[in-house]
């Protein structure tokens, strides 16, 4: 009999169910823990299998208190991704229970993506594409010649967390300007990156390029609405690789249709996928991709290893590498992880 049981969803993987775990049993293995896959569409339903779980491994759906508040001896609740909107952290915390999620495993492949997304919207990369194949040819270079040139230009930041100071300096050698708003973020962190602190409303005005990172929190709900698009420069274009939630689609749609703004590049939606009927998908200045920034070759080994890695450090009572409300560890009894130094090895 297994010493830890790890619940999670079932159907929520590519893999068939009961398979495609390797990576996270890498640590969860010696430990003496399995990984139980656990069916039910209702929420009683899935909280009746998911009752006894030593952890919860969640993915593919929501996570709510009612789910958290039947859990009896649940010790953490690990996310395979950088956003937690998934999970009712707020139950977890008032139960004491860790929530882990993956920050740092694929910042390099989000910034890529968001740089390609401002240097196709801003060289109206699909217009362009469409006009060759089309037999349209001509029409290419009297598009472009009406545009300025991309140095020199105003690149404005809506938070600046760990994706969006990658792309920071990605986007300095195309000879940009940088602005950011972030209350969160010492002013000092923002000059080490050459990115000048401004409040938004600010930030806004002056922008020629908007590239929205806010995290899906309650506070960062429809953080951009109407007047902030009716802010923006009629030339500005919109980036957003961050969360859809964040913004208010219907008032994105607005702008584009009215020409507040003139384009956007978008990989979040606030649905997704999109329906049918959503505007955006007929619109000549917006290039849509399907939430895949953080998609690569390494995307699933890392992200794996490391939820592994981080329901094993909390079940051996210790502190996990990246906890999103810390406030439950050192009540728990937790120790105090300690980070690795390719060096000197763990606790240098």
């Amino acid at each position: 009999m297994a010493r830890f049981k790890v619940v999670t969803p079932a159907g929520a993987s590519f893999a068939p169910p009961g398979t495609g775990y390797e990576f996270e049993m890498e640590a969860l293995r010696p430990l003496g823990a399995e990984i139980v896959e656990v069916a039910g569409g209702s929420e009683d339903e899935f909280t009746r299998g998911a009752r006894d779980a030593d952890a919860l491994y969640a993915k593919g759906r929501r996570i709510t208190r009612r789910i958290i508040d039947g859990l009896e001896r649940c010790r953490v609740i690990a996310l395979g991704s950088v956003g937690v909107d998934s999970v009712d952290v707020a139950a977890a915390t008032a139960r004491g229970i860790p929530v882990t999620n993956v920050p740092d495993t694929f910042i390099e492949e989000v910034a890529d993506h968001t740089m390609m997304l401002i240097l196709a919207t801003f060289r109206r990369l699909v217009v362009e594409d469409r006009f060759v194949r089309e037999g349209r040819w001509k029409e290419g270079r009297p598009l472009l010649s009406r545009l300025p040139r991309l140095m020199g230009q105003t690149l404005g930041f809506v938070a600046f967390g760990h994706v969006a100071r990658a792309v920071a300096v990605r986007a300095r050698p195309f000879g940009l300007h940088m602005l950011a708003y972030d209350p969160f973020v010492e002013e000092l962190v923002l000059s080490q990156y050459g990115v000048e602190p401004v409040p938004l409303p600010e930030l806004l005005q002056r922008a020629d390029i908007v590239s929205m990172h806010a995290p899906a929190t309650p506070e960062a709900h429809h953080l951009l609405g109407e007047e902030h698009f009716r802010l923006m420069k009629r030339e500005a274009l919109f980036i957003n690789t961050g969360r859809g939630p964040t913004v208010d689609e219907p008032a994105l749609i607005k702008a584009l249709q009215e020409g507040w703004i003139a384009g956007a590049g978008l990989d979040v939606l606030e649905e997704e996928p999109p329906a049918p009927d959503n505007p955006l998908l007929r619109m000549d200045n917006v290039i849509l991709t399907p939430h895949a920034a953080s998609a690569s070759a390494r995307f699933d080994p890392v992200r794996k290893r490391r939820v592994g890695h981080e329901i094993a450090a909390v079940l051996s009572g210790r502190w996990p590498r990246s906890c999103v409300n810390p406030s439950v560890l050192e009540k728990g009894g937790l120790v105090r992880w300690q980070p690795y130094s390719m060096e000197r090895g763990p606790g240098a």
